[in-house]
C-alpha cells in the first residue's frame, strides 16, 4: 500500500454519508467503531488475523490528491465547501488493533477506530478490504499447514489469485500462516520472505527427451534440483530418469544440496509409495518427494491417512482463493459516539438474526491462558476501563451457550490483553514487525491451542465471553432499543 493514493479505495456511500455529517455540522463527532467477524471461515476453530501492516501503510498515505479531487468534482454529488474540506484530509484519530499473526475468534474487535466521525466513516471500506482479504488467506495458510503435519508447504497460486494485489499480499498472508515460502517473487521482494520454485512441464517438452531436460536443469540448479516428473510417464520414465540424473550427480560430486522429484498428476498417495521405493532401492532415500496438484487441506489430510510418501507440499489454487471459502466476513460497526459533554454513549445495532446484534461501547480483549500448558483457556471482551485480577477466582461462560462455564481458579491462569495502540491523534506508535517475525509469532500463537481446537472438522470452539458490566450495558441497551 505504500506510496500508491488510495483515498478513492471506497464506497461511494462513505462519501456521501461524509458529506451529510460535513453538511450536518457532526464532522468533529468523535465515535468509535470496531472492525470484527462473525464466523470462522472453512469451519475452523479459530482465525488468524492479518493486514496490519498494510493497513499502517493506507492510513500514513491517506489523503486526496488533485486528480482525486477533480474526479470527485465531476461526479456532481458534492459541494464546493466539501470538496475543499477534502483536499487538507488526514487522518487524526487513534487506532488499537489485535497485532498479525495472532489467533482471534468472532466477534473480538481486531481493530478499533476512535476518531471524529468524517474520518472514522471513510476508512470501513479500505480497512475491511484489506483485513477480511490477508485474515482470510492466513487463515486457510494455517489450516493447510496444520494438514501437512511438520512438513514445509510453498504457496505458488499467483496465476490463479483475483489480481496482482490479491496474489502479492495473498502470498504475504500464507506465509504469516505458516507456509514456509512463495513461488511469488515479487513478494519476496516486498516483504523478504523466501521464494521458492522448480521448473514446469514445458521444459522438459522443450528439448529432445526427458533425460536430456532434466541434465540441463541439474547443471543449472545442482544445488536445489527438483525434478518434475510427470510430463510423460511418472514410473516408467520420469523417476527412473530422474534417478539416472541423480546417479550421474553424485558421481560427478554435484549431489551435495536439496534434490528429489515433483509430482503433479495421478494418483499421489500410490505414485509417491512407489516413488519412494525405487528412490530407496536407488541409494537416494533421503530425496525430497513433493507433490502439488490442485491439494488442499482435506486432500492433504487424506494423502498423509494413506500413507503417502510426500514430504513437500506445493499448494497453489485452493489456498490463495480459499477456495471452500472465498470470503471472511469481517464488518465494522457503530460502537460508541461522543456526546456534547465530551463523554462517549455506547451505541448497539440491533438485528432479527441475533448473531447480528453488536457489543456496545469501548472494549478491550483479555486472553486467559493455563499457567502449567501457556494454553488458551479462554477470551473476555469487556469495557475499556475494566482491568483482571489474577488473584481472584474468575467464571467465563460461553457467550453463545450461557450454560457452559469455566471456573478458573486463583494462581492458575494469567492474562494478556490483546488490543495495542497503533495510531495515537494521527500519529503512528507501532513498528510493523518483518513478515517471518510474524510468521514465527503465529506459530507459537498455534501452540497455545488445544489439539482439539485445531482439527479440520468439527473443532473444539474457544469460549469467549462479555464482561458482566459489558453484557449488562447490551442488555440494557437492547430493553430500551426495543421499546422505542
Amino acid at each position: 500500500m505504500k506510496g500508491r493514493d488510495l483515498a478513492l479505495l471506497t464506497d461511494l456511500y462513505e462519501l456521501t454519508m461524509m458529506q451529510g455529517y460535513f453538511t450536518t455540522g457532526a464532522y468533529n463527532k468523535k465515535v468509535v467503531f470496531d472492525l470484527y467477524y462473525r464466523k470462522n471461515p472453512s469451519g475452523n476453530g479459530y482465525a488468524v488475523t492479518a493486514g496490519l501492516q498494510q493497513v499502517i501503510e493506507y492510513i500514513n498515505g491517506l489523503r486526496f490528491t488533485k486528480d482525486d479531487i477533480d474526479y470527485l468534482t465531476s461526479l456532481n454529488l458534492f459541494s464546493e465547501d466539501f470538496i475543499d474540506f477534502l483536499k487538507d484530509f488526514r487522518f487524526s484519530g487513534e487506532i488499537y488493533a489485535i497485532p498479525e499473526g495472532t489467533v482471534v475468534f468472532p466477534h473480538e474487535p481486531l481493530l478499533r477506530v476512535k476518531a471524529p466521525i468524517v474520518e472514522a466513516q471513510l476508512l470501513e471500506t479500505a480497512l475491511l478490504n484489506i483485513i477480511n482479504h490477508q485474515s482470510l488467506i492466513a487463515t486457510k495458510a494455517s489450516r493447510v499447514v496444520w494438514a501437512a503435519q511438520g512438513d514445509p508447504v510453498m504457496e505458488f497460486g499467483l496465476r490463479r489469485a483475483q489480481g496482482p494485489d490479491a496474489g502479492v499480499l495473498g502470498a504475504r498472508a500464507a506465509v504469516i500462516g505458516g507456509c514456509c515460502g512463495t513461488s511469488n517473487v515479487l513478494t519476496g521482494k516486498l516483504f523478504d520472505v523466501p521464494v521458492k520454485g522448480t521448473h514446469a512441464h514445458s521444459w522438459v517438452m522443450s528439448f529432445p527427451n526427458e533425460i536430456t531436460a532434466f541434465r540441463a536443469y541439474a547443471k543449472l540448479f545442482p544445488d536445489n534440483c527438483l525434478l518434475l516428473v510427470d510430463t510423460y510417464n511418472t514410473l516408467k520414465s520420469g523417476v527412473p530418469n530422474a534417478i539416472k540424473v541423480f546417479q550421474e550427480m553424485k558421481a560427478a560430486g554435484m549431489l551435495k544440496g536439496k534434490y528429489g522429484i515433483r509430482l503433479d498428476s495421478g494418483d499421489l498417495a500410490y505414485l509417491s509409495k512407489c516413488a519412494k521405493v525405487m528412490l530407496e532401492e536407488a541409494g537416494f532415500g533421503d530425496a525430497i518427494i513433493s507433490a502439488s496438484s490442485d491439494l488442499d487441506e482435506n486432500l492433504i489430510a487424506s494423502l498423509k491417512s494413506q500413507g503417502a510418501k510426500i514430504n513437500l507440499w506445493g499448494v497453489g489454487t485452493k489456498l490463495i482463493t480459499s477456495d471452500d471459502c472465498p470470503a471472511f466476513g469481517g464488518v465494522y460497526k457503530l460502537a460508541a459516539e461522543e456526546d456534547e459533554n465530551g463523554t462517549f454513549v455506547p451505541k448497539i445495532k440491533l438485528s432479527n438474526n441475533p448473531g447480528k446484534v453488536t457489543n456496545p461501547g469501548i472494549k478491550k480483549v483479555f486472553r486467559f491462558y493455563d499457567k502449567n500448558t501457556d494454553k488458551i483457556k479462554a477470551d473476555l471482551i469487556a469495557l475499556e476501563h475494566e482491568t483482571v485480577d489474577e488473584s481472584q477466582d474468575m467464571v467465563i461462560r460461553d457467550s453463545n451457550a450461557k450454560w457452559r462455564k469455566m471456573e478458573l481458579e486463583a494462581g492458575t491462569f494469567y492474562v494478556k490483553e490483546l488490543l495495542v495502540p497503533i495510531f495515537i491523534d494521527g500519529k503512528q506508535v507501532y513498528e510493523s514487525p518483518q513478515t517471518m517475525d510474524i510468521q514465527a509469532f503465529c506459530n507459537s500463537e498455534k501452540k497455545s491451542l488445544w489439539d482439539e481446537h485445531l482439527r479440520l472438522n468439527n473443532p473444539h470452539i474457544v469460549p469467549v465471553d462479555l464482561s458482566e458490566k459489558l453484557s449488562q450495558l447490551k442488555n440494557r441497551l437492547i430493553d430500551e432499543m426495543s421499546t422505542n
